[in-house]
């Protein structure tokens, strides 16, 4: 009984190449035989999920990052870790056409017969691309992919060991009995900081909608109930209503983050492309003389992510200076200067006649009363003692 135990999961790796087509266990089959890495799988137990729980995967362009995600036994996808990509091609905003070299973006769904234990790219599994959204759009091509070896006309080129790996995890999580799971792709980190530095970018609006169903993972931890209606993505609510209302809030947050960003001044930028771009990981590898094997068009990355100003960040005052008939009596309580709200006080507007402070005759007029006094010597308070002699000092000079 041990001995089947032990063996349960390559039975169970074996079959489900044999299913996808691969035919008999071969060298080829073999490398969609590999098991997650013992590092990663301890990752998953202390998040709380298992290799067989189901999975969500989500790519960032800009970053040039692919995260895995797993479902808990609390049922949230929990964040288990990310991995660099090697090559995407293209610029940031969607795949439209076939031969455009862009790198989809939205939300993919990758089906256990989309995964290639044959491909001629080590292994790979095809995200999905066009999907409902796309083909509304009218979109064309086919057979986006994440894969092995870092070249890329349009595919997720993860180098062959990370290739191998995320296959290993979308196979295992096959076994577990899920059908399908989520593929999301960004053009960045849909954080309200990036939406704001990219507002004047033809595909925010876009964008924006790729915006809406990020916050909802985050804040619901459910895979999205993906739909298009009038050339949109729809997202149903989650069945948990203390959850539903989680998103709603975390979206009103977002979306009021975003608005302050643009009051307060923050900048607006396009970044560009010569031909997509690779992670900086891959990059200090390389430059370092390491290889990592056949590199699609390597004189491109050499202009990736080129950003260019389109409006200048203005900085306005972050608050207005508290008046000193607000502060001396903070840092000076008993000084002669009366505060508002204290009985007696009369605020300027309310008097009959209005009155004007005389025209300043010495420099030392314009101090704050704090400071006159302490110079004139009516404030005796010890904590006032140096600042006494330091205003000494300044009048001798």
């Amino acid at each position: 009984m041990q001995i089947v135990s032990r063996i349960r999961p390559q039975l169970l790796g074996l079959s489900l190449v044999l299913a996808l087509g691969a035919g008999p266990a071969t060298a080829q089959s073999a490398k969609a035989l590999a098991p997650i890495p013992a590092a990663t799988l301890a990752l998953m137990a202390v998040k709380g999920t298992t290799a067989s729980a189901p999975v969500l995967f989500r790519a960032y362009k800009k970053e040039s990052e692919i995260e895995v995600w797993k479902r808990a036994t609390n049922g949230r996808f929990v964040f288990i870790r990310s991995y660099p990509i090697c090559r995407w091609s293209g610029q940031l905003g969607p795949k439209t056409r076939s031969g455009d070299r862009q790198t989809p973006e939205g939300f993919y769904t990758v089906a256990k017969g989309q995964m290639n234990p044959n491909s001629k790219y080590y292994l790979s599994f095809d995200v999905g691309y066009p999907n409902a959204y796309d083909r509304a759009h009218g979109a064309t091509g086919s057979a986006v992919m994440v894969h092995g070896i870092c070249s890329s006309m349009g595919c997720f080129a993860m180098t062959d060991q990370v290739a191998g790996e995320l296959f290993s995890i979308a196979r295992d999580a096959f076994g577990g009995g899920q059908t399908a799971f989520q593929f999301q792709s960004f053009p960045f980190r849909m954080s309200a900081a990036n939406m704001a530095r990219h507002r004047t970018d033809p595909n925010i609006g876009f964008w924006r909608q790729l915006k809406e169903g990020s916050d909802r993972f985050e804040a619901g931890g459910e895979e999205l109930a993906v739909s298009v209606s009038g050339g949109r993505y729809v997202f149903a609510p989650l069945a948990d209503s203390q959850r539903e209302a989680a998103v709603q809030a975390h979206r009103t947050v977002e979306e009021a983050r975003i608005a302050g960003l643009v009051e307060d001044g923050a900048a607006a930028v396009r970044t560009t492309y010569s031909d997509g771009g690779q992670h900086a990981f891959w990059a200090a590898l390389i430059g370092r003389g390491v290889s990592v094997g056949e590199i699609s068009r390597p004189e491109a990355l050499a202009y990736a992510g080129q950003e260019v100003v389109v409006i200048a960040a203005r900085h306005r005052p972050t608050s207005v200076p508290v008046p000193e008939a607000v502060w001396a009596p903070w840092i000076a309580p008993g000084t002669r200067f009366v505060p508002h709200g204290v009985a007696g006080f009369v605020p300027l507007y309310e008097r009959a006649v209005p009155r004007f402070p005389a025209p300043a005759t010495r420099y030392a007029d314009t101090w704050p009363s704090i400071l006159r006094d302490t110079v004139d010597g009516r404030l005796s308070d010890p904590g006032f003692r140096g600042a006494m002699r330091m205003a000494e000092m300044v009048v001798q000079r």
